[in-house]
């Protein structure tokens, strides 16, 4: 029952960040560049609930996503179910202690996710390869991850210890063994 009402939670937080990304962010861009909250929020599920979750929310959120936009299907799907099994990995070789290390868990799944959808536009859709242009928006955006990290990391922390109890239990000390 305690996982339904976290899943519900997190299907309404994804609808929030949605119309956040949609409507508020792009009143305020920085050189007409939004962060992806998408990114943060997915990499904050597979941190603290598990693999398999963090792979099935990146795929859905990323489906949805590609419906929603409509211009290339089946990418922001992939590429976010590659955060959300990476998020995972992260989890076991770092600490989510530190806020610096979360920063650097965002910075590298921000530009992994944004070289990955890159790339498969080019492949797919031949688009034109703008690499100044490119690591502009990028740079751009991993600061701007990294600052909304920075303020909702305590409220990221606080719930996701509660998420990582419900459903990897009390085995943190074995974790590490």
């Amino acid at each position: 029952m305690k996982k339904l009402t976290i899943n519900i939670f997190l299907i309404i937080t994804a609808f929030i960040i949605y119309f956040l990304q949609a409507n508020f962010f792009n009143w305020f861009t920085i050189s007409s560049v939004m962060p992806n909250l998408f990114v943060i929020f997915i990499l904050f599920i597979g941190l603290f609930s598990n693999r398999i979750t963090g792979v099935v929310y990146g795929v859905a959120i990323g489906a949805i996503l590609d419906l929603a936009i409509g211009a290339q299907i089946g990418i922001n799907a992939v590429g976010l179910g590659i955060i959300g099994f990476l998020a995972a990995t992260f989890d076991k070789n770092f600490s989510k202690d530190s806020r610096a290390t979360i920063m650097f868990m965002v910075l590298g799944a921000t530009l992994i996710f944004e070289t990955f959808v890159y790339i498969l536009n080019y492949i797919v859709f031949s688009t034109n390869v703008e690499i100044i242009n490119f690591i502009k928006i990028l740079a751009i955006e991993i600061i701007y991850n990294l600052i909304i990290v920075i303020i909702v990391y305590p409220l990221m922390q606080k719930f996701g210890y509660s998420i990582e109890n419900e459903y990897k239990g009390s085995k943190i000390l074995t974790r590490y063994f």
